[in-house]
Order: C-alpha cells, then structure tokens, then sequence
C-alpha cells in the first residue's frame, strides 16, 4: 500500500473521531466505520498478495485423467487421481500403494505436500497414510499414494478417482538450512516439558 494511501484512511479515521466527539449519530459513524475499515482490509490483503511471489511447477500426465488444477479459487491444494487399468479393492485394515501417472519438476526451496482429501477420510475412513507425505525437489518419479483403509469395510478405488491433494509449501531444507551443532541450548520458560505440559484448560 503507497504512503498517501494509508494516510488517507488514517484522515477518514480522524475525521470519524472528530464527528463522534462532536455528538453525531453513532449509528451512522459506525456504519462509515465499518466502510473504511472494509476499505483497508481488502487493500491490505490485495496488498499482500501482489508481494507473494509467483512459481511455476512444472509437470507430466502420463495417464489420460483430467491435469491437476485447483478446482476454486483460493484453494490451497489440487486434486491427484488414481492411474489403474483395474479397480482396487482396499480391505478393511489394509494399505496399498496407489499410482497417479504424475511426474513433477519442483524447485529448490518448495516441495509438494500429498495430503488426505477432507470427503474421503469423512466419508470412507480412508486417508493417505504418510499424511502429508513429501516430494521433494530433486525427485523426478512417479507420485504415488500411499492409501490406508481403517473403515470396517472393504472399499473399491477406480480410476480417475480423486484419492489426495497436492500442496505446495515453502521449506528450509538442503542449501536453506544450516544444520548446527552445539554443546547447549538456549533455556526458556518451558525447556523439557513435554506432552500434555501446557495442561487440560
């Protein structure tokens, strides 16, 4: 957001302050409140996000299902489906290795997150065991998921179902990150307490 910008909603605040000590109708200063305030909040979020950098990921269909996009706007993750010449049957218990005929060229800096799909693990306790399983960036073969039945009853995967998503994320992995060793750390308040140290409340 420019300088002038931000000061001109700084000016409409102070002028909304002014009426209110002035006695105007609360009701009707709310109501421009409320305006400017809308105002800022999607100018800052336009804001934000002209400053997240674009990538790009490169990829390979090799099975004859629909490429991966994202479905709505402002979703976080693209649907991955399953590449079968043959429906799969996952018994109760059971986990099997399901291929999508996906390939990825993901940059140094990113990997790409396969995570559970939210309908499936609801509707069918199934969900991507490795949830979020990782791809990193020097990987080039096929994703596959790793897919766990836990419902009591068997259920059939077919091709072109979508069985996870992608998600690409930011990491401070190798070339990001120095892995230092040292002879002591830190202290704070918390130090070695564990799990269930912050309590029930």
């Amino acid at each position: 957001m420019e300088k002038n910008e931000l000061e001109n909603y700084l000016k409409q605040l102070e002028n909304l302050d002014k009426e209110l000590t002035e006695g105007s109708d609360p009701d009707e200063l709310l109501s421009e409140l409320n305006k400017v305030l809308n105002g800022l909040s999607t100018d800052l979020q336009f804001d934000v996000t002209k400053k997240i950098p674009q990538v790009n990921l490169k990829f390979i269909n090799k099975s004859n299902n629909p490429d991966p996009i994202f479905a709505h706007e402002g979703d976080s993750g693209f649907d991955i489906r399953a590449n079968l010449t043959n429906d799969v049957i996952i018994n109760e218990g059971q986990t099997v290795l399901i291929p999508t005929g996906l390939y990825f060229e993901v940059d140094k800096g990113l990997e790409i997150q396969i995570r559970s799909r939210s309908g499936m693990a609801l509707n069918t306790n199934m969900f991507v065991l490795n949830s979020p399983g990782t791809v990193d960036s020097f990987y080039r073969g096929e994703i596959k998921i790793i897919l766990s039945n836990i419902d009591n009853i068997p259920h059939t995967i077919r091709h072109g179902d979508r069985i996870a998503q992608g998600v690409v994320c930011p990491v401070y992995g190798e070339g990001n990150l120095n892995i230092i060793k040292v002879e002591k750390l830190s202290e704070t308040i918390r130090n070695t307490d564990g799990f269930g140290s912050t309590g029930k409340s």
